[in-house]
């Protein structure tokens, strides 16, 4: 059985939505899921997980939350090669530039994407839950 962490920060809520439809698809596929908040995870506990789930919000200029999230997860970075990770997250305005961006640091810190990152605009439909539990199956 995998062990999946699925680690975000939400403002509004959307993005928590789509961490629990990431849990939901793991689960189903028959991983053990452990949901962080940004503030709950840390380092030290990236090798405790066979594969991540890391969900945020674009913020500001197509950028990850910078006072919570972003300082997580560059102290994660160094621990992230060959890892099995997958991103998720939404955005309010821009063309996910943000994400683009993220998923490039993920490549040059070695990390393996387990699968296309999702993305959406507000609040998640149902094109973007299904999505989100998918990307929690392509992990475990």
């Amino acid at each position: 059985m995998s062990k999946i962490a699925v680690v975000y920060w939400s403002g509004t809520g959307n993005t928590e939505m789509m961490a629990e439809k990431v849990v939901e698809g793991a689960k189903a596929a028959g991983a053990e899921v452990t949901l962080f908040t940004a503030t709950e995870f840390s380092v030290d506990k990236v090798g405790e997980y066979d594969a991540i789930a890391f969900g945020c919000p674009s913020m500001g200029e197509e950028e990850l939350e910078d006072t919570e999230f972003e300082p997580m997860f560059t102290s994660c970075e160094s621990a992230l090669k060959d890892k099995k990770i997958a991103l998720f997250g939404s955005y309010g305005w821009g063309d996910g530039e943000w994400m683009r961006t993220w998923e490039d640091t993920c490549k040059n810190d070695g990390a393996v994407l387990a699968c296309e990152s999702v993305i959406c605009n507000e609040e998640p439909d149902d094109e973007t839950n299904d999505a989100c539990v998918a990307l929690g199956k392509a992990l475990a």
